[in-house]
């Protein structure tokens, strides 16, 4: 009996020992797990430590380390694979709203990007929403771009969020009632002032809740605003109004192939069949051009003036210089024969047989067609204002622009190199120069005269800083605001 009770407690005991014997090894586990976690965070806590140290210091300090990778591995990856710039978000400004405000651009792509700054500086005076413009597709180009397709629309309403609401649609409500017909629409009154907009805008908008102006070319006045509207203007103008990635990479390879070969020089040569047919100069064309130009002038009804003098226009320096004037004016102010000159431009009217000779004074002549591969070019084609951006963007990065016409990407193209640094523009004077050319060709000047003059003529036509000249009622023939806005630019004799 003894005996057995003996037997149960040595039994009992070793069962005891047993369940000991696990608890000990499963907390042996337990710390085990909790040193390998607790290295495991230690190690990443250095490793993360050491890259901070490395960014801050640099090889100073790790150049004797093993690393999977090393620093040019890094550039080379960097390089191929930039991360994207992040974007730093003005605040919202918060306002009450009084509308929204559609608008219609009309023209070429610089005439609405004008436009554009005009109306953001009028919608932001006038605490209304802006809707995305829309920009002309029923013009001679016929070009189908919507805003997105050539302008960063993200950047767009992001970087001028701080000023002014805008939206790429009208609300679903307000978007029903205009397609029923339900809102109002006008043109502006040209060349208008501040007090205009709203004293005549703004009330309108108030009662309608949506208003759409159909024209915005030149609404806005030259002068006489205040300030923060010129410098708003301004904003959107170099800042907001961004191109798309792809316009703005094709545009830098442009630019890249052609500094590989040196300075150049962007010649903007505004010979093409619209502006010859618009404004009505013929000098230089065949009598079958010249009728194909007037016939082109009378089917657009937009083109006010039908029956035009073109001697007349040329002489008051109203045209575009021909190619061949070009040539002998270039030749004139010095440019060296063998400069790259980029063409900005369409089709030149009158083809080969109206640059030849421009082609013999400066063989160097060369376009977008000549420097990209036509796949490159295939998104663009048939879309004039996508090409009229790429030329705008090496226009921007040329050692000297030169336009022929003062239309406008001319004047929005000058005031956006002043804006650069006062990048060398040289202003033509159209009226001097055909005077000169016709001396010259029938005999009546030298050459040497006839250079000497044209270099003192413009040796100060160059987009140095200036003030605009302004002419009180005459808005047409003072200085256009995108062409010097010096109310945004550092002149020599005064700080920002």
């Amino acid at each position: 009996m003894c005996r057995v009770e003996e037997l149960e407690w040595e039994m009992g005991a070793k069962s005891r020992v047993e369940k000991l014997k696990n608890v000990m090894v499963c907390r042996s586990r337990m710390k085990v797990w909790m040193m390998r976690g607790m290295t495991s965070v230690l190690v990443w806590t250095c490793v993360v430590q050491l890259m901070a140290l490395e960014e801050t210091w640099g090889p100073r300090l790790l150049k004797g380390w093993p690393s999977c990778f090393s620093h040019s591995d890094l550039s080379s990856s960097l390089q191929l694979s930039p991360a994207p710039p992040k974007l730093v978000l003005p605040p919202k400004r918060v306002y009450k709203n009084n509308g929204y405000l559609m608008i219609s651009c009309n023209g070429g792509l610089n005439q609405m990007r004008a436009a554009i700054c005009d109306m953001v500086a009028i919608a932001r005076f006038l605490n209304v929403t802006l809707i995305v413009p829309e920009l002309d597709k029923a013009s001679f180009w016929a070009d189908p771009s919507e805003f997105q397709d050539i302008f960063d629309i993200d950047h767009f309403i992001a970087s001028l969020r701080d000023e002014v609401r805008i939206l790429k649609e009208l609300p679903p409500r307000l978007k029903t009632r205009v397609e029923l017909g339900m809102f109002y629409s006008l043109p502006p009154v040209s060349w208008s002032n501040i007090s205009y907009y709203l004293h005549q805008i703004l009330p309108l908008v108030q009662k309608h809740k949506v208003v759409h102006l159909n024209k915005t070319d030149a609404r806005l006045a030259n002068n006489g605003l205040p300030l923060e509207i010129q410098k708003l203007r301004c904003r959107v103008n170099f800042n907001a109004l961004r191109f798309t990635s792809q316009i703005e990479e094709l545009g830098r390879r442009v630019v890249r192939i052609l500094r590989e070969k040196g300075p150049f020089l962007v010649l903007h040569l505004r010979y093409e069949m619209d502006m010859l047919a618009f404004s009505g100069c013929t000098h230089g064309c065949n009598d079958k051009e010249a009728e194909e130009l007037t016939r082109m002038r009378y089917a657009y009804p937009w083109w006010k003036e039908k029956i035009i003098d073109s001697k007349v226009k040329r002489r008051e320096g109203l045209c575009p210089l021909t190619p061949e004037e070009t040539g002998l004016i270039l030749s004139a102010l010095g440019i060296d024969r063998n400069v790259q000159i980029y063409i900005a431009a369409g089709q030149i009217y009158g083809g080969e047989r109206r640059m030849a000779t421009l082609a013999a004074a400066f063989p160097n002549l060369v376009r977008k067609e000549t420097l990209l591969e036509p796949s490159d070019l295939r998104f663009f084609q048939n879309h004039t204002s996508q090409m009229a951006a790429l030329d705008y963007l090496v226009s921007l990065e040329s050692d000297i622009f030169v336009p022929t016409y003062d239309g406008n990407m001319a004047k929005v193209v000058e005031g956006h190199r002043r804006f650069l640094g006062f990048k060398k523009t040289i202003q033509l004077d159209r009226r001097l120069l055909v005077n000169l050319v016709d001396e010259y060709k029938n005999g009546s000047l030298s050459w040497d005269e006839f250079s000497s003059t044209v270099k003192e003529a413009h040796a100060y036509r160059v987009g140095s800083p200036s003030r605009r000249v302004v002419i009180p009622d005459r808005p047409k023939e003072e200085d256009y605001f995108y062409s010097n806005p010096h109310e945004c630019l550092q002149l020599l004799d005064e700080p920002l």
